[in-house]
């Protein structure tokens, strides 16, 4: 970027700058390179001397005209060149001379002065106007010289001059009714410039007393947002005079080029001179106002006097704050490390001071802190684990409070979701669970449902349940049951044995289906329930099938007289293993009996001498349901001298080794269904 200034009053031709000495080309490459020249502002003031390379000013420049009032004034351009394109950019600070003379609004000013009015009386002035700026703006006022009238000069608030003609001795109006005066105004340029205005004094008869206020200029604090018709102050103005002459009535004073915009909020009551506010005040607005007052008397002529107030507004705490949330990352992971940054917040206050100065708070419970970042601007960031399972999200409450008084607060709720990582292995109701089955029920029975939950959500808790195989019997676990994986319910895979396997332990694992999965089990107990699918073995006596037994007994054996003894045993147990001996019924009446417990087969009643062998049939039957049943054909034949050592003949075989393996079994499962 280039940068020059030109003064504004250099006629067209006037060489700006060397571009091409600046821009370090040759002067010869410029019209080859299509050097040219745009405006950013739409007016062309510049024109470029490709020949000389140079910037050369195309028309007059008016500083006032381009900018007004500005303090700077600047006209920016554009160079382009081609081969290879290239852009720069030229700002050109119009610089201002003094060119313009101050001027007063009216050529000739009309004052009227009563020939009593004491030394000392002012009569104001309008101020002079200069378009220039800075040292060229007007620097002072000069009267031409009087006996009666001096110049003085007072500074505004804002720093204008103020010129009042003050009367510095007595006048008389009959020897010199009219007084005419020439006020010249300076400005500080370089040669000055100066303006004039004509000012014509008529001295006037009778009311020789002023309005005068008391204090001419006067400071009054005033809180923002007072209400309407709140009264500001009632200026203090006193007029000597009597009657009319001392009567004073108000009004404000304004410029016709410049109205004042207190007048829109502040009213002045003509008679009593009591301003009030007539619209509210807002210190964000305007913190100050210059307010002139004029008071004049109904004398004839009438006099008036001149009010300066400044009302300067006190900032009141009439603005909340305000909280902005520039950004939130929800869901946040629960698993989220401390001090990571879930949202960045900004607020602002309108008011100034404490009443502007902001502070965020956030619930001491929540696992979350504030971080300032810099001026008003926060970040909210994780002080401590976060656990979904106790706290799926949070409503974040941030308050925003000022420092003023009473304090002002505002407060913004939004919502974070905590999302779930696997962190929570599924979880049985149960580590050991107790189950029965029929034996010999068919394959695909349900046996028992196992249940498990994981407090995760999604595919964190979707479980999934499989038999692990313990090596526990002799056929992997997995071929007598299987399980639902989605349910958890287990189905045996083929009919059960009582006989042969009494109880399983199952061992069931659930997964999850998080990554990684996690894991745990539980054992299911299942106990085989007995079925009476066994009929009784009759062990002794031991004949084939469809053969007899037979027994000799003394022919004179008297009632009582054990004969045999059936022995038999059933593979079931309880119930389906108690058994009971009973006679078939046959077509005659037999002198024989059986023990229904103990299978003693004794006499009955007196055997006679003639009576030929007797044929039995024992039948042994279990107490099932339908209950099972052997039995064995015995025939008795009485001899004489027929002795016999029964505990001898009865030849009860030894117990095989498969029945000590069915004893043993059911001790086993004794024992097991105690400690379960």
């Amino acid at each position: 970027q280039l940068h020059y200034s030109v003064p504004e009053d250099r006629d067209p031709g006037f060489s700006v700058g060397d571009l091409a000495k600046d821009l370090g080309v040759e002067v010869r490459s410029l019209a080859a390179r299509n050097l040219r020249l745009v405006s950013e502002g739409g007016q062309r003031h510049f024109q470029v001397d490709l020949a000389a390379g140079v910037l050369l000013l195309d028309s007059r420049l008016d500083r006032e005209a381009l900018c007004g009032q500005s303090p700077t004034c600047s006209l920016h351009l554009q160079l382009v060149m081609e081969n290879p394109l290239q852009l720069h950019r030229v700002e050109v600070d119009v610089l201002d001379v003094n060119d313009n003379a101050p001027q007063f609004p009216k050529p000739e000013v009309l004052l009227e002065i009563t020939e009593v009015a004491n030394p000392g009386t002012r009569l104001p002035l309008e101020v002079a106007e200069d378009p220039d700026m800075g040292s060229n703006s007007i620097s002072t006022y000069e009267l031409s010289p009087s006996k009666h009238f001096a110049l003085s000069i007072n500074v505004r608030g804002d720093g204008v001059k103020m010129p009042e003609i003050v009367l510095e001795k007595a006048l008389d109006r009959e020897k010199v009714p009219v007084h005419h005066l020439t006020l010249t105004a300076l400005d500080g340029g370089n040669p000055v410039k100066s303006g004039t205005a004509r000012v014509t004094i008529h001295v006037l008869d009778a009311n020789d007393n002023p309005p005068v206020c008391d204090p001419p200029i006067s400071k009054v604090l005033l809180e923002e947002n007072v209400p309407v018709g709140t009264l500001v102050t009632k200026l203090n103005v006193t007029d000597l005079d009597e009657g009319p002459n001392g009567d004073v009535e108000y009004s404000f004073k304004t410029s016709n080029n410049a109205p004042g915009k207190f007048t829109k909020l502040f009213s002045l009551d003509a008679r009593t001179g009591e301003i009030r506010t007539k619209a509210p005040l807002d210190y964000e607005e305007s913190s100050a106002y210059e307010i002139a007052v004029r008071a004049r008397d109904k004398g004839s002529p009438a006099m008036e006097g001149h009010c300066h107030l400044r009302v300067e507004l006190i900032d009141i705490n009439d603005n909340s704050p305000e909280i902005v949330l520039t950004s939130v990352s929800s869901p946040v992971q629960e698993d989220a490390a401390p001090g990571t940054v879930i949202a960045l917040i900004g607020v602002k206050d309108s008011d100034s001071g404490d009443n502007g100065q902001v502070r965020l708070q956030i619930a001491k419970e929540l696992p979350f802190k504030l971080v300032s970042s810099f001026k008003e601007h926060f970040s909210l960031v994780t002080s401590g684990p976060l656990d979904r399972e106790k706290a799926s999200g949070y409503n974040i409450t941030v308050r925003a409070v000022d420092s003023g008084s009473p304090q002002r607060a505002t407060q913004k709720t939004f919502y974070l979701r905590i999302a779930d990582v696997n962190d929570n292995a599924p979880n049985f109701s149960s580590p050991f669970d107790t189950a029965h089955v029929q034996e010999n029920s068919l394959p695909g029975t349900s046996v028992f449902s196992v249940s498990a939950s994981d407090p995760d959500e999604g595919s964190n808790a979707k479980l999934s349940y499989s038999i692990l195989d313990n090596g526990m019997q002799d056929a992997p676990i997995s071929t007598y049951f299987r399980i639902d994986q989605d349910n958890g319910t287990i189905y045996t895979v083929r009919a059960l044995d009582y006989e042969q396997d009494k109880v399983f332990q199952v061992p069931v694992e659930v997964k999850d289906a998080g990554s990684p999965a996690l894991s745990s089990t539980a054992v299911v107990h299942v106990f085989v329930l007995d079925e009476n699918d066994n009929a009784p073995n009759i062990v002794y006596p031991s004949v084939p099938r469809g053969s007899a037994f037979h027994q000799a007994i003394p022919a004179l054996a008297e009632p009582g007289y054990l004969v045999t003894k059936i022995v038999a045993v059933d593979a079931d147990s309880g119930h389906n293993a108690w058994l009971s001996y009973q006679l078939q019924e046959s077509a005659e009446a037999l002198p024989f009996q059986v023990e229904r417990r103990s299978g003693e087969i004794r006499v009955a009643q007196a055997l006679r001498e003639s009576e030929d062998s007797h044929r039995l049939v024992v039948e042994v039957r279990d107490n099932g349901t339908p209950s099972l049943s052997a039995s064995v054909v015995i025939v008795i034949s009485p001899e004489e001298n027929s002795m016999q050592d029964f505990s001898k003949s009865l030849d009860l075989p030894q117990p095989s080794s498969e029945d000590t393996n069915l004893t043993l079994y059911l001790i086993i499962s004794l024992v097991s269904i105690s400690l379960v």
